[in-house]
């Protein structure tokens, strides 16, 4: 059998994905933003020269005499037009037929969309010349008023200063990033360092600690995110402390209830075995033997069933069970002691198929709980020739809630009102009833009770008369 084991999660390990997966994805958005905002400042001084270069080849158009543009640039003027190290730089002007006036034939004209704008206005576009990029500064000079079309003046220059401005910017920039960046990751890890050191703390707190030391955390001296978990934690210790000391209690209990058949075992078998001892006096002792060894194996059972009850029941698996089924079961087991001591044991309420007669949970824990309720009624309950005591066990449904009552009544002495909460105690027992008992059955009722989501309550049968009865009432909650 192959079994598969979860991978541990680390949490410094998830907040660092965290933190530096989101840093190490928008350094490359950084960069390509950063490289578009160069392109764009790089762009602006040489833009502005070659506005100023158009601008001032302008200044050269003029309309002759025969109304047709000319274009005249001296010698010294051209030189310096043309003067750069780095990059190539073109220049054309067109007249108003079209014509070449000068410059550079094979510099492309302006898009047919591109609009004119006004007399002298320069515009600037992206263009290729002779297998280059370039960048275009244009205007449009209208010379006349008759309709023709204006001359054209353009300065082109290749991107080479441009790009040179821009990497010059990028490494400006990112050089920078690159240093900083793997420090950002150092500071990160520290500052998480840091911060997951009160966990640190905590941890060592609790290992430090001895096995038998369940007083609560300090809550105050850890992160406000932490004090959450360490309240969760105290609280489970509150609970955990408070299960030993019942746990102990009950032990200690155990231990006091059972002494006394084990003593009175020992004692009738001293007696037994003492020379002397008439035939008569053998059998009374082998007789208080019997009776103490039922009331030790009864002690012991019930011990048992309460622990079951408290530690194993919820962890059982669940099922749809029938109460009237059950009920019918345990009077059948019940009905043998009733029967010796002269008992009416009978049953009332609904038959097994009716709607709500079925509750979710563990029918061997259900069993347990009824046949708590009938024995005790039985242990408790007299029956003399002038008065029969009778039990009933009756199933119910409330017509108006549909919630499944359960109720075990009988004519007995009944229990006191101050006593009704207490007899559900572990090993106490009612005063003035005059019968032995392990004082635990009512304790595993309401235990198996509490588990199936049903309340226990007790109440007099014949209230203000003698013997009241009583009358145990299981009511279950209507899921």
């Amino acid at each position: 059998m192959r079994v598969f084991k979860r991978e541990q999660r680390s949490l410094f390990g998830e907040i660092l994905d965290w933190m530096l997966t989101p840093l190490l994805l928008l350094w490359p958005i950084s960069l390509a933003l950063t490289w578009l905002v160069a392109q764009g400042l790089a762009n602006k001084p040489f833009d502005r020269a070659l506005v100023y270069n158009v601008q001032a080849l302008a200044q050269q158009v003029r309309l002759g005499p025969d109304k047709l543009v000319q274009f005249s640039l001296p010698q010294p003027a051209s030189e310096l037009l043309r003067a750069d190290e780095a990059d190539l730089v073109y220049y054309q002007v067109t007249g108003s037929l079209g014509e070449h006036l000068s410059g550079d034939r094979e510099l492309p004209l302006p898009q047919a969309n591109e609009p004119h704008g006004s007399s002298y206005e320069v515009h600037i576009r992206d263009d290729e010349m002779r297998g280059l990029e370039v960048r275009v500064a244009y205007t449009w000079i209208r010379l006349d008023a008759e309709g023709k079309r204006p001359a054209l003046v353009q300065v082109a220059e290749t991107r080479e200063k441009r790009s040179v401005l821009a990497a010059e910017i990028i490494k400006g920039v990112m050089l920078p990033q690159f240093a900083l960046l793997p420090l950002a990751v150092l500071l990160v890890w520290l500052a998480l360092v840091r911060g997951i050191k009160p966990l640190s703390q905590l941890e060592e707190r609790i290992r430090e600690r001895k096995p038998d030391d369940l007083s609560p955390l300090d809550d105050k001296a850890v992160p406000m995110e932490v004090a959450p978990l360490v309240v969760s934690v105290n609280d489970l210790l509150e609970r955990l402390k408070d299960s030993i000391v019942t746990q102990k209690r009950f032990l200690a209990d155990a231990a006091h209830q059972l002494k006394t058949p084990l003593a009175g075992l020992r004692m009738q078998a001293d007696l037994a075995q003492r020379s002397g001892s008439s035939e008569e006096d053998l059998k009374k002792s082998l007789q208080q033997i019997g009776r103490a060894s039922v009331q030790a194996t009864h002690t012991v059972n019930q011990l048992l069933s309460l622990a079951r009850a408290e530690g194993g029941g919820a962890n059982l698996p669940l099922q749809s069970c029938n109460m009237v089924t059950l009920a019918s079961e345990v009077l059948q087991d019940s009905l043998p002691r009733a029967m010796d001591k002269g008992l009416d044991l009978g049953f009332e309420g609904v038959d097994a198929g009716t709607p709500g007669a079925q509750v979710q949970g563990n029918p061997t824990l259900l069993k347990e709980m009824l046949r708590n309720l009938v024995e005790n009624a039985i242990h408790y309950t007299p029956s003399t020739p002038e008065r029969q005591g009778v039990i009933t066990l009756r199933v119910l449904v409330d017509p108006y809630s549909r919630a499944l009552v359960i109720q075990v009544e009988d004519n007995g002495p009944g229990i006191p009102l101050p006593e009704r909460e207490l007899v559900f105690q572990p090993f106490y027992r009612a005063l003035g009833t005059n019968v032995d008992g392990s004082g635990l059955g009512l304790p595993i009722v309401k235990e198996i009770a509490q588990q199936h989501r049903a309340t226990v309550s007790i109440d007099a049968t014949h209230p203000g008369q003698t013997p009241p009865g009583a009358c145990f009432t299981l009511r279950f909650r209507v899921s």
